[in-house]
């Protein structure tokens, strides 16, 4: 954007990489909330104002940081061409494997040592299904794994990156009978899980599930590209509604978690994420949508430096924040005056851990970013393209 008050750039939505960090933080939030146990509640003018349910229900923006990849998937196929699959695969895999193979690699060091595989093929096959990117297809590897857990989530992102071009190009051709597919599949799928199970946690996040969201990321991305068209230039009352949009979105989606927040016991609590994720996907690209074309003060506060450079390291913030989050508690690197502050409400190591956990993981993640992560990809990239002309030559 130029200075947010023209139109949007398509290459680059920016208030997309402030909903990126703002996801992020939440899923992290719900994991260091499950081991530090501390109630965000604040004294505001008078009053306490309790956030509680948004770490409570963290684990739901999983659903955003998916439904974004479909949208910035699809994007550039909008008015383009759909991607040709082995070009994209190796994009993908550029960008994924070296970050991912790595926190696999430290995860199962580290679980070695402590001796819970029991058998050495017990510890085999996870790592297996893991390095394979299906490691969600297993109860072993998925629900019973004793590694890094948040790992679940690039498995099913692997697997819709394998079907994305066959899908990019029938959505292109036909985009309301490919989308009414995948929100039948999900409907359907999330259905017969609800039916056929007692015990959903193997279930409710494998890919079908999700088809629907990665839908919602598909339509948003049409639904921005078709009003940059057709907008000349935005005015005021434009920006104000899509402000007042955004912000409808942002309102109804904390009442949606607050609803799941209230949810009593592990099995309602799967059922009602299930029952939730339509709505987390519309409201998702509701808020998406609005926002690319709101007031100029809310672009800013999505889309400005700060994010964008937090946007850039999110992926490695994510893959490590909750494995280092378990390691500094299992270690007691913060002293405390009792053996379990979390339980015994020990305030101020709650808030020392808390800090810890969000503070460590970013900065391991800015290293990893830019001393491992890029430069391996410009050189990935270099050898690529290299190969592409020497067979051009023959």
């Amino acid at each position: 954007m130029n200075r947010f008050t023209g139109l949007i750039d398509l290459k680059h939505l920016d208030v997309l990489d402030g909903l990126r960090v703002l996801l992020s933080f939440i899923v992290a939030w719900f994991h260091i909330w499950q081991q530090s146990w501390l109630i965000p509640n604040f004294l505001i003018a008078g009053r306490w104002v309790s956030l509680d349910f948004i770490p409570r229900s963290g684990y739901a923006a999983v659903d955003g940081l998916l439904f974004l990849s479909g949208l910035l998937l699809f994007l550039p196929c909008v008015e383009g061409q759909a991607p040709d699959p082995r070009p994209f695969y190796k994009k993908r895999l550029i960008r994924i494997v070296p970050a991912y193979y790595l926190a696999v690699a430290v995860s199962f060091a580290y679980v070695l040592t402590t001796g819970v595989y029991g058998t050495a093929w017990n510890a085999v096959r996870d790592l297996l299904a893991h390095l394979t990117f299906t490691h969600n297809l297993f109860p072993f590897s998925y629900t019973l794994t004793p590694m890094n857990g948040v790992l679940w989530t690039l498995g099913v992102e692997m697997q819709f990156y394998l079907l994305f071009p066959l899908v990019c190009r029938l959505f292109k051709k036909r985009p309301v009978l490919t989308g009414g597919v995948m929100f039948l599949i999900a409907f359907l799928y999330r259905a017969y899980v609800e039916a056929a199970f007692t015990d959903t946690s193997f279930y409710i996040n494998q890919l079908p599930a999700f088809l629907d969201t990665y839908c919602f990321g598909f339509m948003a991305a049409k639904v921005i590209v078709a009003l940059r068209r057709r907008m000349a230039e935005e005015s005021l009352s434009e920006k104000l509604f899509f402000t007042c949009a955004a912000l409808l979105a942002v309102y109804l989606y904390l009442e949606l978690m607050k609803g799941q927040a209230a949810e009593n016991g592990l099995d309602n609590i799967r059922l009602g994420q299930m029952h939730r994720r339509f709505a987390i996907g519309f409201l998702l690209m509701l808020f998406s949508v609005s926002a690319c074309y709101s007031l100029p003060a809310l672009r800013a506060l999505l889309g400005n430096r700060a994010m964008r450079f937090l946007a850039v390291v999110s992926y490695e913030y994510y893959i490590w924040h909750q494995f280092i989050a378990v390691q500094l508690k299992r270690l007691r690197i913060i002293p405390s005056a009792t053996d379990t502050p979390w339980i015994n409400g020990e305030t101020t190591w709650q808030w020392i851990y808390q800090t810890a956990c969000f503070l460590l993981p970013l900065l391991l993640a800015v290293i990893l970013t830019f001393l491992v992560d890029r430069p391996l990809a410009r050189r990935l990239s270099r050898l690529r393209a290299n190969k592409i002309i020497r067979q051009n030559d023959t």
